[in-house]
């Protein structure tokens, strides 16, 4: 069978990347609609994991960012995701950064993004989940949560806070995000004085909302991967001190070593694609390393092929997510890296 995104991928390619995302997505809800999945997308395969005490129907999980108000659910759960994450959302809407804001590497297979939290506003996007077929049959979603770019990062813990609190009842699992590079000084957060204070206060903010709905939602932290050994290691120790669930690594780098001469190579923002994998690879063996098997990691980044997704799980991943691999190889990439995880 033909690939249709190999034939539509050369056209999208021509139009500025942050228009070809939004037709695209767009598209895919009409295809969903008109029942035109089915008919091209391998169907998911069934490899359930469990972990967190969720069980995920295959390992392959869709990245935070790329759809970040909850539009389109139930079109990406039609590709075959063993599940989805939502968002980054914060409390309040914001136009995130000013465009052009997401650039093509294709040298690289690689993405830059500035695109800096922009999304509709928490309570915007709780509303769509409710009305999304995948919530309503109990598919994973998990709820990613960040702070707004206006409010000051001594009071980040407020915004995590009150996102925790507009998500908790809809989410599968909460995703605190303090490494994206895109909104000034968050990555702040991941130092040791700030984030035992964020963590503290989340916890307290979860034992309130775990009596108040009688379940005990998991937690996961998503890092950067511009992280030495020792940061690594301070950031595990405090993840275990405060019953974080699992952590996410990682999001998008910083570093251009990788895309250094490459048309766009020297633009602001986060690197993600290609470049990105051994990177999250070593951040994810320095985790587990430190961490054992006391707490599950996520591996993402870089993962443009099933071989790909395996050597996440080599290095200590229990699941893998995706997002710019979608770009580059289109919606088969999912079933390849869930049949490369379930029949290695």
């Amino acid at each position: 069978m033909i690939d249709p995104y190999s034939l539509l991928r050369p056209w999208l390619f021509c139009l500025d990347p942050e228009q070809a995302h939004n037709l695209t997505l767009s598209n895919l809800d009409r295809a969903q609609r008109w029942s035109l999945l089915e008919r091209f997308i391998t169907k998911p395969i069934a490899d359930p994991q469990t972990l967190c005490g969720i069980t995920f129907p295959n390992p392959v999980g869709l990245a935070a960012g790329l759809d970040k108000d909850g539009k389109h659910i139930d079109a990406l759960a039609a590709l075959g995701f063993g599940f989805l994450e939502i968002g980054t959302v914060t409390p309040k809407p914001q136009p995130g950064n000013p465009k052009p804001r997401m650039f093509r590497l294709t040298e690289a297979q690689a993405i830059i993004n500035r695109m800096g939290f922009n999304n509709d506003g928490v309570d915007a996007c709780v509303a769509r989940v409710h009305r999304s077929h995948f919530w309503q049959k109990g598919g994973v979603l998990g709820m990613n949560i960040g702070k707004n770019a206006s409010t000051p990062i001594e009071e980040a813990a407020s915004d995590y806070i009150l996102g925790m609190e507009a998500v908790y009842e809809i989410a599968t699992y909460i995703t605190v995000n303090i490494s994206s590079p895109n909104t000034q000084h968050l990555r702040a957060l991941q130092g040791e004085e700030m984030l035992r204070s964020l963590l503290s206060s989340l916890d307290e903010a979860r034992k309130r909302l775990s009596d108040r709905y009688g379940i005990r939602k998991p937690m996961f932290l998503k890092i950067a991967p511009d992280l030495d050994t020792d940061d690594i290691n301070l950031i595990a120790d405090l993840l275990l001190e405060f019953g974080i669930d699992a952590v996410i690594a990682t999001n998008t780098t910083i570093a251009r070593d990788a895309v250094l001469g490459m048309a766009h190579g020297g633009e602001a923002g986060g690197l993600s694609g290609a470049p990105l994998q051994a990177v999250s690879n070593q951040i994810i063996k320095t985790l587990k390393a430190r961490l054992g098997n006391s707490l599950p990691i996520i591996g993402v980044g870089g993962i443009l092929s099933g071989a790909d997704a395996r050597e996440k799980i080599m290095a200590g991943a229990s699941l893998v997510q995706i997002y710019s691999g979608l770009i580059y190889k289109g919606p088969e990439l999912v079933n390849a890296c869930a049949r490369a995880l379930r029949y290695p």
